[in-house]
């Protein structure tokens, strides 16, 4: 039996169906994890939650931003951009089967044996593995819940940029959705900079990504996606999964095992997304 991460699908079934093939994955044996955003962007939005959700205990997916975008649609909370390809799961025949089966995914999954953290974006430094499961709980209690609705009216926004043990409701909420599905940096002062993007490197000196400071638990690993200009950081236990296949890069796996190595990797032609 093997386990393999596979970074941000959204959309792209074609590929992700070719990634399989390679790593020979066996459904009555195999596990897979995905690291959120599986839809949006891509041309087959519908065929690709329609057969991760029917692998049922063979696959753990977290929830990605583009996940939670999809729910905050079909909530009536926003509206469609001219680049969301979600509207076949909304017209879908089992679309209320598909939004409920969302609705039911976690933001972080932990697997104890190889003391392993699969997110979306990541992990606010200050948080302890025990806040980090506590926070994702708490979200997963209140998407399952009477306020899911409300919710996705709260969601979207920048603010607060700082975490604090102090804060309740919807900033609360927020707070902590975005470090799970939004974020890449941070400032010295531990503030969320959503704004930024790209890679590494071209910053402000007091902007760092989120896994370049220290943290209670060193030797948490932390499988990841949402960061497509991101090669692997040399920091330690950072395992970056997205790998630009919407953008013509590569849908990648990794093997979950003790050691996290080996990676398997396909090419993802530009030309076969809708950007």
């Amino acid at each position: 039996m093997a386990t393999y991460a596979i970074g941000d699908i959204q959309g792209c079934y074609r590929q992700l169906k070719e990634l399989l093939v390679k790593l020979e994955f066996n459904p009555d044996k195999d596990k897979l994890w995905f690291a959120g955003d599986i839809v949006n962007r891509g041309p087959d939005s519908l065929k690709t939650i329609r057969y991760i959700k029917s692998l049922e205990d063979n696959a753990i997916t977290v929830l990605g931003n583009h996940d939670l975008h999809l729910l905050a649609v079909a909530n009536g909370r926003k509206k469609q951009s001219k680049k969301d390809t979600i509207q076949p799961i909304l017209e879908a025949s089992d679309s209320d089967s598909l939004l409920d089966w969302l609705l039911h995914r976690p933001l972080v999954h932990y697997q104890k044996k190889n003391h392993i953290c699969l997110v979306h974006a990541g992990v606010y430094p200050d948080w302890s593995l025990k806040q980090i499961l506590s926070y994702s709980k708490e979200m997963e209690n209140i998407l399952q819940g009477p306020k899911s609705h409300e919710f996705f009216h709260h969601m979207y926004g920048d603010k607060p940029k700082k975490w604090s043990n102090n804060l309740t409701g919807w900033d609360r909420l927020r707070f902590i959705t975005n470090c799970f599905t939004r974020m890449r940096y941070i400032n010295d002062d531990l503030k969320l900079c959503l704004k930024e993007k790209g890679a590494p490197g071209n910053k402000d000196d007091h902007i760092h990504p989120w896994f370049a400071f220290e943290r209670e638990e060193e030797d948490l690993n932390i499988v990841f996606g949402h960061w497509s200009t991101l090669t692997d950081p040399k920091e330690k236990h950072f395992y970056p999964l997205d790998t630009g296949c919407l953008w013509g890069g590569k849908l990648t796996a990794l093997k979950i095992n003790s050691k996290l190595k080996k990676r398997t990797s396909i090419n993802c032609p530009k030309s076969q997304s809708i950007i």
